[in-house]
């Protein structure tokens, strides 16, 4: 199993210990950027990796390739809402061929899958902002953009050609 440190490190530290009662034998590697290891991860039963340690593309692509050679079944990545790891969690999961599951910062978690599409669905809805009363807003700001951006356009057009005008 991988582990994607992408989010708070208090929800790893939650998730370890259940994830260790229920497959006793489990080994877990871990993607961290964080400096130290989470509280209940036991780095004798799995390999700790750094993204600092991958500063350039070459170095990237040489730690995806090294992570796809040991062929993970299980990816799971937090999606807590904060920007931490964000592009290296959905570069993982798309690179990497094992099973995804995502843990959100509730502590709730699901595989991203098909038999899941609702629960996915759902999630990307409510971090886009597009349910309950704020759905209203966020697509009336959505229909008034081109609209806003057209007139701020027209308005600095309209002040450079005055300041033209004027310097003539």
């Amino acid at each position: 199993m991988l582990l994607v440190e992408s989010g708070r490190r208090d929800l790893f530290e939650d998730l370890l210990p259940g994830l260790y009662r229920v497959h006793p034998n489990m080994t877990a590697d871990l993607i961290t950027c964080y400096g130290g290891l989470p509280q209940n991860f036991q780095p004798d039963r799995g390999g700790v990796y750094r993204v600092t340690d991958y500063p350039n593309s070459h170095a990237r692509k040489k730690l995806y390739n090294l992570l796809a050679a040991n062929h993970y079944t299980v990816v799971g990545i937090i999606c807590s809402d904060e920007p931490i790891m964000a592009k290296w969690k959905w570069v993982l999961a798309a690179r990497l061929p094992g099973k995804v599951f995502i843990l959100n910062e509730n502590g709730d978690y699901f595989w991203l899958d098909r038999g899941h599409l609702s629960n996915v669905r759902h999630f990307i809805l409510f971090r886009a902002g597009l349910t309950g009363a704020g759905a209203v807003r966020t697509l009336a700001r959505l229909a008034l953009f081109p609209f806003t951006l057209l007139y701020l356009i027209l308005y600095a057009a309209t002040i450079h050609l005055r300041r033209k005008v004027r310097t003539l």
